[in-house]
């Protein structure tokens, strides 16, 4: 029952909780991130793809609108 449980810990950190904070680092840095920084962003995405790829529909992190002077 302890093996299950921690199965379904990590599975669920794996998943979930690494990609969302994932989601979260990927917004902040990608504009100002050096060129070590971005491949180690691309290493992430590779590595908690399947994480990602459950969260994508759910999470949406398009530009927001430039307001236009007049």
């Amino acid at each position: 029952m302890l093996v299950a449980l921690l199965y379904l810990a990590l599975s669920g950190v794996y998943l979930l909780v690494v990609p969302a904070a994932l989601y979260l680092y990927l917004q902040k840095r990608w504009y100002i991130a050096s060129s070590f920084e971005r491949g180690f962003m691309y290493f992430l995405v590779f590595f908690f793809f399947p994480g990602l790829l459950l969260l994508s529909p759910f999470l949406n992190f398009r530009p927001k609108r430039r307001q236009i002077q007049a």
